[in-house]
């Protein structure tokens, strides 16, 4: 079976496919506040699930970090007007230190592979 890496740089890939599965890395925004960096997030997201043949309604797990738990429905009301209704996928959702105190919202996602 083959592995593909998109966006390779010396500690880690952007995106991973394997098996029909398209596995991204973390995904942070620069942007100001937690609403702003969410929506930007969600846009890489999508650009890259696009560039391996796959979409957010094939989303199967995300993992979202907040520095800030306090800041859970402020992210949550751009995550649910992003998420198409019925293709909600299992969810985590933590508070922890991220890379740089820069970074309110880091994430991760699992996707399948359009068929």
């Amino acid at each position: 079976m083959s592995i593909q890496r998109i966006e390779t740089g010396t500690r880690m890939s952007q995106a991973v496919v394997h098996n029909g599965t398209v596995y991204l890395a973390g995904q942070v925004g620069e942007a100001d506040g937690v609403a702003a960096q969410t929506q930007e997030i969600l846009g890489e997201i999508d650009a890259l699930l696009a560039q391996v043949g796959s979409a957010k309604e094939k989303i199967l797990s995300a993992t979202i970090y907040l520095a800030d738990m306090s800041t859970f429905a402020e992210m949550n009301r751009v995550w649910d007007a992003w998420v198409p209704a019925g293709h909600a996928p299992a969810r985590a959702t933590v508070e922890a230190k991220l890379a740089g105190p820069q970074y309110k919202v880091e994430i991760s996602i699992i996707a399948a592979l359009e068929a």
